[in-house]
């Protein structure tokens, strides 16, 4: 007998009890939505964690244009030498200095008052190479690295930045739209990043801080209105927010704080045809060491720079950036120095270790749930043993009017893969349903993937063929002188 023919013969079947294979179908929606949804429970929050970690920047690198000199450049009666944040003791290189002007011994940081101590302008102060040495030939070479993941070109600076009479100063960011990718973070609460379209034109678009967006506007809304910035008038398309709990917008902040534009518009206005920073981010917080590396390689063949000579730009990673806060510059490469591989072991082993997390209460969670789906085979297994019962007439009519033991069983397998499958479908759509509930609802995180779905449609069609199939094997053992008899 025909496949096809089975199948008809199988549906009519069920059609005919209708109510009994509604029962029986709801064993198995249950099952199958309750097993879905706590997929998409378990994997939205893996995602989640993933994302936090990635949105407070344990991923970055940035390279600033510039560098210190060498112990060895500045000649006899140089200081004590000082390591910047973003030197890496694992690297061979010579201790570093801060450049001092004309001989100057007083410290340019003195008078200076900054919320932060690694942004004062003395710790980035030109020296072997002048603040010109990064270029968007440079970015796109670091952009085939493998391993990086988004790479954005930015000219830094900062600016009284009015709204009318409405005046603040604020760090002045000219990037390119990577930097929305780049930023995890970042939420709009009002309007949009700039476009693509708009950076290649040099448009006058500005999208403020939230920090800033506050001290120029309140809080209201101020997309579409002008502020002046450097003598030109620019309009706001967007605000940036955090949408992290391990960054909270606030005065000096160097994110928050700020106001940004195309690069290429404050290259315009600059007249600086080179660029101030250049941000990458890794695929994995892990690799950020091995990146970093690769990096600091790239740019001084790049630049030509010899073997003995210091990089003409400092490379700071988030990681080490956070441990040099508020150390003393000098204690900065004991700090850093004394941890091989910073970022693979407290990066790499932190996201592991609440993935495993993660993963285990995924498990556990699927794992209950896959009950349900165990009770829904046994009811499917349960009914067709009673239809078996209930239909011994009709199998023995079926046999003694040709029909093979082979065919039997095609047609009773078919009619408990129906029930599951039916069942599983509807499971899915209700699961579906439940894992958008709970994110507008309840606001967890929840992701639904492709594979989870068709686990699911697969996991429905192996039920009603393993519970199925010992029913169907008892219906075609029957002969058709004991089926006929049977009554």
């Amino acid at each position: 007998m025909q496949v096809g023919q089975s199948w008809k013969i199988a549906l009519s079947a069920l059609k005919k009890n209708k109510l009994q294979t509604a029962l029986t179908m709801v064993g198995m929606t249950i099952g199958v939505a309750t097993v879905l949804t706590m997929i998409s429970v378990g994997t939205g929050a893996q995602a989640a964690i993933h994302d936090q970690v990635l949105a407070a920047g344990m991923n970055l690198l940035v390279i600033h244009a510039g560098n210190f000199e060498t112990k060895e450049d500045m000649g006899d009666g140089a200081d004590g030498g000082v390591v910047p944040a973003a030197y890496d003791p694992v690297v061979d290189r010579p201790a570093l200095v801060r450049v001092q002007s004309d001989g100057v011994a007083e410290d340019p940081n003195e008078d200076f008052k900054h919320k932060r101590g690694y942004q004062r302008p003395g710790d980035l102060m030109p020296g072997r190479g002048a603040a010109h040495t990064l270029t968007l030939a440079d970015a796109e070479m670091l952009r085939r690295i493998r391993g990086v993941q988004y790479v954005s070109s930015g000219v830094r600076d900062s600016t009284m930045v009015a709204n009318g009479e409405t005046k603040h100063f604020a760090a002045l960011h000219g990037d390119d739209v990577m930097e929305e990718r780049i930023r995890r973070a970042w939420r709009f609460p009002f309007g949009r990043f700039f476009t693509k379209a708009e950076e290649e034109k040099g448009e006058n678009v500005v999208v403020l801080g939230a920090y800033a967006s506050e001290q120029l506007f309140g809080l209201d809304d101020p997309v579409g209105k002008r502020v002046t910035i450097k003598g030109e008038s620019f309009k706001v398309v967007g605000v940036i927010s955090s949408g992290s709990w391990m960054m909270v917008p606030a005065e000096g902040d160097d994110q928050f704080d700020a106001v940004y534009v195309p690069v290429t518009t404050l290259q315009r206005m600059l007249q600086r045809p080179y660029l101030s920073t250049i941000s990458v981010t890794t695929a994995s917080s892990g690799d950020v060491t091995r990146v970093l590396k690769l990096v600091q390689q790239t740019l001084r063949r790049r630049h030509g720079i010899g073997e003995e000579m210091a990089d003409d730009f400092i490379v700071v990673s988030e990681a080490r950036k956070a441990l040099s806060l508020g150390v003393k510059p000098n204690m900065v490469s004991v700090v850093t120095g004394n941890v091989n591989g910073l970022e693979r072991v407290t990066l790499d082993q932190l996201g592991k270790t609440l993935d495993e997390a993660s993963s285990t209460m995924t498990a556990l969670l699927t794992s209950i749930a896959a009950v349900s789906l165990v009770v829904g085979g046994i009811g499917v297994m349960n009914i067709m043993l009673l239809s078996v019962t209930q239909r011994t007439r009709e199998i023995g009519i079926r046999r003694a009017v040709g029909a093979k033991a082979e065919d039997v069983l095609a047609q009773f397998l078919l009619e408990a893969m129906t029930l599951s499958l039916v069942g599983g479908m509807i499971g899915i759509a209700l699961g579906c349903a439940a894992s958008v509930y709970l994110t507008r609802a309840v606001q967890w995180s929840t992701k639904i993937s492709g594979a989870a779905i068709l686990l699911s449609f697969g996991i429905s069609a192996a039920i009603g063929i393993f519970f199925g199939y010992y029913p169907a094997l008892q219906a075609s053992q029957l002969t058709p002188i004991d089926a006929l008899g049977a009554e």
